[in-house]
């Protein structure tokens, strides 16, 4: 009865009293908390669920931004690989070598050619220092002097230069790399048994520059055994040739190449990255739906169990509207710390995620947290674990505010 009462307090006044907005909160905070233990279990259960989308999520969408990110490779180029090669944006994945010398003398016989540059691209590579190995890197091989045809505009930390000939003994390292093994400039470091010297370490967030060596493309031949063969070539057309056209006459010219446009790169993998969004909005759909159902019940219950309060502020001439929001703000309180607590175990989860597939140790992602789970992301999972439980409470308290003093009696006497 002295809920009854307290609430009296509230709502008979004419004119709101301060800190109504406040006790009403606290009241509903001190109602949940009346079956401890089911309270608990229902916010374990959201922010468990909570936890499953963004851990999930989180993985999905920073997977898809570093297969998007590949597109600023090879930037307004041509790709030229092998006719069974599979290309993941600009890169190609399996299939087999180019002869460096003959094909690229038939690309530079084509018309509209301005420049064609061979790559050489090495996934998954065996990369050794004295201390331990690097479980997992990518290396460009590339002409001294055409470094940015492939990767772009490149900024180094500090002091830092590209290698300065096809046969230098240097190489540059992504700054994830640096930062697990303490490279800096001058650095020797054992490559598959060839003593290399860093020479500059990338200033960059594109992942895969983030653990990629760029070496001279003799010595990345000569290191992984690919003499005078490469696997990428990337073909600069003239400003006023389309790219399709140009494309179509080097797979004629070239019968065992396939040639790609950057639209035809990006074509190849669209299919793939619109599975992955659409199979984690599924993922994220069926993990809510259970939430609601969760919360739901257990608000039910409680409002079940309150009948007898709830009777009594309809004898007090308590507004529907009032018990209403009773209801809705116990339901907000289970998803604000349901959703708090599921978020950061979520982000958690994302960044050891991240560590396991990569091989990468934890500590080195924890300053990039806000890179794999990104703020917008967090507070977009928050509002939507907030929207469901309310949601979840809106046919619980429809029920609250129907619960009359006389339904009561005539139920309990």
């Amino acid at each position: 009865m002295l809920y009854a009462v307290n609430v009296y307090i509230i709502f008979t006044h004419d004119q709101p009293l301060r800190g109504t907005a406040t006790r009403l909160a606290t009241f509903c905070f001190r109602n949940l908390f009346r079956r401890k233990v089911r309270t608990a279990l229902c916010i374990l259960g959201v922010a468990i669920a909570a936890t499953f989308v963004v851990a999930v999520g989180a993985t999905a969408t920073r997977y898809v931004t570093v297969i998007q990110e590949m597109s600023l490779l090879f930037h307004d180029q041509i790709t030229v690989v092998s006719k069974d090669a599979i290309v993941v944006e600009a890169l190609p994945i399996g299939g087999g070598m180019l002869p460096q010398d003959p094909t690229m003398e038939k690309i530079q016989e084509i018309e509209g050619v301005v420049s064609a540059t061979p790559v050489l691209f090495v996934a998954s590579a065996g990369f050794q220092t004295y201390v331990q190995p690097v479980p997992f890197n990518f290396t460009f091989g590339i002409p001294a002097g055409e470094w940015q045809i492939v990767i772009g505009p490149a900024s180094f930390r500090g002091n830092g230069h590209f290698p300065a000939s096809d046969s230098s003994d240097e190489f540059v390292v992504g700054p994830s790399l640096a930062d697990q093994y303490n490279y800096t400039v001058g650095t020797r470091v054992e490559v598959n048994g060839y003593a290399l010297y860093v020479s500059g370490i990338l200033d960059t967030k594109v992942a895969l520059l983030n653990r990629c060596l760029i070496m001279p493309l003799e010595v990345a031949q000569a290191i992984y055994n690919y003499p005078q063969s490469v696997n990428v070539i990337a073909v600069k057309p003239f400003q006023n040739i389309s790219q399709e056209n140009l494309t179509a006459t080097i797979r004629d010219k070239v019968d065992y190449v396939n040639a790609l446009t950057e639209t035809e790169r990006n074509d190849i993998i669209e299919p793939v990255l619109a599975q992955v969004q659409t199979w984690n909005v599924g993922i994220e759909t069926v993990v809510f739906i259970i939430s609601l159902i969760l919360v739901a019940t257990v608000t039910a219950m409680s409002v079940s169990e309150r009948r007898r309060d709830f009777a009594t502020l309809d004898a007090l001439g308590a507004p529907t509207g009032y018990v209403f929001r009773v209801v809705i703000i116990e339901t907000l309180f289970i998803g604000l710390l349901g959703g708090i607590l599921g978020i950061a175990l979520g982000s958690l989860a994302a960044v050891i995620l991240a560590s396991v597939y990569t091989s990468i140790p934890v500590a080195l992602f924890f300053p990039s947290i806000f890179e794999i789970v990104p703020p917008l992301y967090m507070a977009e999972m928050f509002a939507a674990v907030l929207g469901v439980c309310c949601a979840a409470g809106i046919i619980p308290a429809i029920s609250a505010t129907r619960i009359r003093i006389a339904e009561v009696l005539r139920a309990e006497y």
